[in-house]
């Protein structure tokens, strides 16, 4: 009875084990495998800090959003303006 008792805690943790081990597996693979042969790096041009290189296209990102000129920015969460 008190091997089964043991036996029956460790399962749990061997699973929890096997589980991180696979899933740390797994996020190694994806980065070796994920195609960038640049990764990139910080500029600083002028008064700013540019990132120059890396496998992100800024073609492929979304624009910014424009606020109109004016417009008064509202906090969304409280509902005041912001100073």
């Amino acid at each position: 009875m008190a091997l089964a008792q043991r036996v029956a805690a460790v399962v749990p943790l061997l699973a929890a084990v096997t589980t991180a081990v696979a899933l740390t597996g797994a996020a190694f693979f994806t980065v070796a495998h994920a195609g960038c042969d640049e990764a990139g790096r910080f500029v600083r041009t002028g008064g700013s800090i540019e990132f120059v290189g890396g496998c992100v296209n800024g073609a492929d990102l979304p624009a910014a959003p424009v606020t109109e000129a004016g417009v008064e920015d509202v906090d969304r969460f409280s509902g005041s303006q912001k100073p």
